[in-house]
Parts: structure tokens; sequence; C-alpha cells
């Protein structure tokens, strides 16, 4: 079988690469060991999505007498939680089925495996093998959970992301170890339908990527709702001997003990480039990641490489960016590489958090002169009308350019904000012009505008 791109993975960076190879009239086929989607659509963003929309409608039939409403007593289903968000999960799944057919892409299940001559050997689910040939091999390979020495993953007691969507039965007690967009997401979900949840987290703040006030103002509203959270912790044993666990934590003060019936391991995730033939091809990697050029060549002509199994941030949105970008480079079309300074991330906890850019301690480590603008969502209308007054958004701008440097918020749905920033930064678009953009009010996303105001004075 020959084809111009296989693509070996059908996350949302393969199966976009896919189709963006078949559009441009490549010859294509997709390679996949399991489902097609990926962790995305069936382990990662979309299941999880879709039980922390379970959570927030929990939360507010929890508090509907706040809203002038009377109802009785709300009773958490966690399996029939689990059975929406798995169902949500096939749905998708079964659309990029469709869109593969639709785009005449052939996909070919089982694990695939580079080999030099730009092939790949696919072998079944049965142990039979095939080799498929191409002009260009295009590994997307994704990652998974990472396991920590004191932290091995039994799937039962120990567990990671996906064992934490399909438990056969809510953990009164759970431990979550680490505090990126995984912890948090899972400490407010398992928190909002009523699990104790306490949060270990190795640096100073939770969620450490963000800038240190979204941090500190997540970590005051967890606190609020009753999560415990643990900084500058470190787990360094659990015993799970008995019918729970047993979890030591060594902090500044000392060694503590903490009980639990479950531990989530939420320390990030690790490339999976092992066993897929990289040495037998000669592809250089470094540091756990593929070594690729701005378009996504590998040092080996023909084999490219993109998503979380190449440097740059772990996410969905990446990926299928990276993806398009390598096939149109392929195809020989002009093609600007990608800006890793003006990408969204997102967390999808109560309250949402969304950022794009320099937090202010970046700005202020390069020296940058900058004005920073914040408006708080107390001071808003709709944020009150709709019973959502914590968190802020908070712009930073170079006092000479007026350029927007970074934008952090935390709130009420500001994962649907932050692309006008996105915009904002691609279209060089100064302070000023912010000011000078109407909003609607009222909305949330004039914050945005509130906050630039402020910044200028």
């Amino acid at each position: 079988m020959n084809y111009d791109v296989i693509v070996l993975g059908s996350g949302p960076g393969g199966y976009v690469a896919a189709i963006r190879a078949s559009q441009l009239g490549l010859k294509t086929a997709i390679v996949e060991r399991e489902s097609l989607g990926g962790i995305c659509l069936n382990w990662g963003c979309i299941p999880t999505k879709a039980l922390l929309k379970s959570a927030n409608v929990f939360e507010y039939i929890s508090h509907a007498a706040d809203y002038g409403i009377k109802v009785g007593a709300p009773d958490a289903d966690f399996g029939g939680m689990v059975k929406r968000s798995r169902d949500v999960a096939d749905g998708m799944s079964k659309g990029v089925q469709f869109l593969m057919k639709k785009n005449k892409i052939d996909v070919i299940m089982g694990s695939g495996k580079v080999m030099p001559g730009k092939k790949i050997e696919v072998t079944d689910d049965k142990g039979e093998k095939q080799i498929v040939e191409g002009k260009n091999i295009i590994i997307s390979t994704g990652a998974r959970s990472r396991e920590l020495p004191a932290l091995n993953q039994d799937g039962k007691k120990i567990i990671g992301y996906r064992e934490a969507m399909t438990l056969d039965k809510q953990p009164k007690k759970m431990v979550v170890v680490g505090s990126g967009a995984i912890g948090v997401e899972f400490a407010y979900f398992y928190k909002s339908i009523g699990t104790e949840v306490t949060i270990v987290e190795y640096l100073p703040n939770i969620v450490p990527v963000e800038d240190e006030e979204v941090s500190k103002q997540l970590e005051r509203t967890f606190k609020k709702s009753g999560i415990k959270i643990m900084t500058n912790a470190e787990v360094t044993a659990v015993d799970t001997k008995g019918s729970g666990c047993k979890v030591t934590v060594k902090t500044k003060k000392g060694e503590e003990q903490l009980e639990c019936d479950v531990v989530l391991s939420a320390a990030g995730v690790i490339a999976n480039i092992e066993n897929i033939g990289l040495e037998d091809v000669g592809i250089v990697t470094d540091k756990g990641k593929i070594v690729v050029n701005d378009f996504y060549q590998t040092n080996m002509p023909g084999y490219y490489a993109i998503g979380d199994c190449v440097p740059g941030p772990a996410l969905a949105h990446v990926a299928s960016a990276e993806g398009i970008i390598c096939v149109e480079k392929i195809s020989g079309m002009d093609v600007a590489s990608l800006d890793y300074g003006n990408i969204p991330g997102c967390t999808y906890c109560s309250p949402e958090i969304a950022s794009v850019g320099m937090t202010e301690q970046a700005a202020k480590d390069k020296g940058l002169d900058i004005k920073i603008g914040k408006f708080p969502f107390s001071a808003s209308g709709k944020a009150s009308a709709a019973g959502h007054k914590d968190g802020f958004v908070k712009l930073i701008f170079d006092a000479k350019y007026g350029e927007l440097l970074g934008a952090h918020m935390i709130g009420a749905n500001v994962t649907e904000m932050i692309a006008e920033i996105v915009a904002i930064r691609k279209l060089e678009t100064t302070g000023h012009e912010i000011i000078k953009t109407v909003h609607p009010h009222p909305t949330m996303s004039e914050g945005i505008m509130e906050a630039a105001v402020a910044a200028y004075g």
C-alpha cells in the first residue's frame, strides 16, 4: 500500500493532519492502536468536560435557593455521571470515524512501528503484521500519565486520569498529587459531588504555570469550598496494604500522614516514544521528546512528528495547529511557523482559568516596563446576576508600545473569552485600541475592556 502521507496516531494532531492532507489531494492513511480521536476525545479533553458539566449542574441544583428556586436535596448519581461522560466520548469518536470516511482516509487499526524506507509495520490485536509504505510519515503518538517513583499506579488505589474517569464507585476521600489542569479539574469534580479532597503540590503555588495572582485566587476559592491544599509538599510513600491508602507527605514542617480511599497521580504527562521504531530509523530524541524543526521535520528526511511527542505545550489545539502546518509544508504551500508565545491555556475547574502570553513575573524578569490593569468580577453586573463573582481579568501591557504582553483570567466562562485576547495579540492591537473597542453590556467579556481602561488610568 503506497501513500503520500501516513499518520501514526489519531489524536487531535493526527486526525486533523490526516484530514488536511486529504483535502490537499494527498493519498492518506492513519494508524491507530486503540480508538480514533486519541486521548483527547476518548480519555481527556472531552469526557472530562462532560464530568465537569455534571458537577456544575449538581452545584447549581444544590444552590437553587440562591436563585429563588425551591427543590429537594439533590443526590449525585456517580455511575450516571460516568456513563454520560463515556457516551459523549463515544459520540465524538464516532464523529472522527465519519470524518475519515468522508475524507477517504484509510484507517489501519493496530500498533505501528516506524521502519527505514518510510514504512510502518502495523501489528493488529491478533498479532498479525502488515507493512504500509508512504512518501511522508507523521508521528503523532501523544502522551500518557507520568508515573512518579513513589506513586506506582495500580489502577485501583493509585490511579491516573483514565481510571479517575471510570471508577466503579465514588471515593469518600481522595488525595490528588499535582495541581496542573488535570489535578485541579478532578479535585473540583470530586469535591463538588461530596468527596473529601486534598491536593498535594510540590511547588509553592497550585496551577504553577499560571500568573501568581490567579494561583492565589484559585487557592482561596478551593479552600472556601472545603478542598485541603498542601503546597511545597511531596508524597514520599503510599501504603496500599489496608482497605484504603496511607499517604506520607513531606512538608517544611515535617512528615504528615493522610488517609484516603484513592490517590490520583496528576503529575503531568510523558511522551509515547518508546517501542515505535525511532532507534531503527535513526530519529533523534532529546529529554523524552522527538527533535523537530519549525515545520516538524525530524533529522531523517520524510519523517515528521507533531503534538505531545515533540517539545512545546502538550495541548490538543497545539497538536492540531502543528498537524496543519506540517502537512501544508509537505504539500509545498508557503506557510508560517507557529507562534508558541501566543498559545492559550485553559483549565476547566470552577472558577475556570484562561491565559495567554507572559505572566507578570515573566515580564519583570525580562526587565520590561509594564502597565497592569485588573478588573474584578465582583464589579461585573453579569457576574453578579449569574451568581459567579469570584475572579478577575488581568492584562499586562508594554508601557512603551502598548503591546498586550499577557492576559490572565479566572472566573466563570473565561475559557470562552480568551480567544479575543489571542486574536488581539495576533493582530498586534494596542491597549488604546482595546479601550476603544465597544464591548456588549452586560457580559463577562467587557471585563477585558475594563481591565485595559484600568491599565491606562
